[in-house]
């Protein structure tokens, strides 16, 4: 399944269980998505399964994923990831890790 096939089961999702659905809405899914990354990095340092932590990432890309439908409706994430992974190829190695080199 690709990105913009997971929005579409995400919004089908979102209006039959009532979620929140306006663009108002946009900055509690953020939220929310942050929260979700909260608990994956306590599943992981906890010791959790590999099956809790993945879960737990996995309502994180629920969470952007809704959030991209209702804040950039016309952008294509499938397209967008694929512009952005060709995109950080081309940076340099370790790049914004510079800085930590010159402290030391």
């Amino acid at each position: 399944m690709h990105l913009e096939e997971m929005k579409r089961e995400i919004e089908k999702l979102v209006l039959k269980k009532g979620f929140y659905n306006k663009p108002v809405d946009i900055p509690k899914k953020l939220l929310f998505a942050f929260i979700e990354l909260g608990e994956a990095s306590d599943a992981w340092k906890k010791g959790r399964s590999e099956i809790k932590i993945a879960e737990e990432l996995v309502d994180v890309i629920f969470y952007v994923l809704d959030t991209s439908r209702l804040a950039c409706p016309k952008i294509n994430m499938d397209e967008m990831f694929l512009d952005k992974l060709e995109r950080n190829k081309k940076r340099t190695y370790q790049y914004g890790e510079g800085h930590r080199q010159a402290h030391k």
